[in-house]
């Protein structure tokens, strides 16, 4: 019969950020359709001495302790002190590597971390896609002065996709939604207005998207959202708000989002080194 009482904690405790039994643990845990174990995440665990007060945590918390060190002796010191306190430790990597030690003839140099620095690219990579994703149409404003690029304009300007597009090019990027008559956030011309950058297109295309857009979400009739005097209000409101802090403005008409995003990384680039 299952237990009524909440579930015991699972600990992973790592060397390194510990994504790698975080991971293990989860898929492991997707079996158990409708339970939720809690996941504590224990990372950079370098030193002996660091072990006592994580394994006795996990003791008053009744949890198991999945790990994935790859030091030999802080492993095998914390296979040691789990015992003594009676919390299951389940060693998720090391008989991979004394497998694999045996195999190779050679012992594995117990670094944690080996993994993502030789993948470090890839990493920054999803790193940008994942901080862009959240930064997407103005939110999270207290995060902008950590972004590479920031894309400011008008709805429908293409802020979004070219965001998107610099993002897996392994830029950290943010976009600011331009409303007018409505002043932007005043911490908008307190970034580096050398990684800022204003998108601009043609009203008669900024029209065709707009109508498109609406069309699939079912909106039909008239509305300022597409009425022709507004765009061009709308486009010069934003043309001022680039003036005032100086962010250079870049034409996106008729260019595909990979010849707009090779055009603003030219612009930041070559404004980072010169001004």
């Amino acid at each position: 019969m299952p237990t009524k009482d909440p579930p015991a904690p699972v600990f992973v405790v790592s060397g390194n950020l510990g994504a790698l039994g975080e991971q293990l643990v989860r898929t492991g845990l997707a079996q158990f359709e409708g339970v939720k174990v809690p996941v504590k995440i224990v990372p950079r665990v370098h030193h002996v001495s660091q072990l006592s007060a994580i394994v006795d945590e996990a003791a008053q918390a009744g949890a198991t302790i999945v790990h994935t060190m790859v030091n030999d002796r802080v492993r095998q010191a914390l296979i040691e002190l789990a015992g003594q306190k009676n919390v299951p430790a389940i060693d998720a990597l090391g008989p991979f590597l004394e497998h694999m030690a045996a195999r190779l003839n050679r012992q594995p140099i117990g670094k944690p971390g080996m993994y993502r620095q030789l993948h470090a690219t890839y990493f920054e990579r999803i790193e940008a896609i994942e901080f862009t994703m959240t930064q997407d149409d103005g939110v999270n404003y207290q995060k902008w002065q950590q972004a590479e690029i920031v894309l400011v304009g008008v709805s429908r300007v293409g802020k979004t996709p070219i965001s998107l597009y610099l993002s897996m090019l392994g830029w950290k990027v943010a976009n600011v939604p331009l409303v007018a008559p409505i002043e932007p956030a005043a911490a908008l011309f307190q970034l580096d207005r050398r990684r800022v950058v204003g998108l601009t297109i043609d009203p008669t295309q900024l029209l065709h998207h707009r109508r498109h857009r609406q069309s699939q979400l079912g909106v039909s009739g008239k509305s300022d959202y597409t009425e022709v005097e507004k765009i061009y209000s709308e486009l010069e409101f934003a043309r001022r708000v680039c003036r005032r802090g100086g962010f250079k403005i870049i034409d996106v008409t008729d260019k595909p989002i990979e010849s707009s995003a090779d055009e603003i990384i030219e612009v930041v680039s070559r404004r980072l080194k010169s001004e």
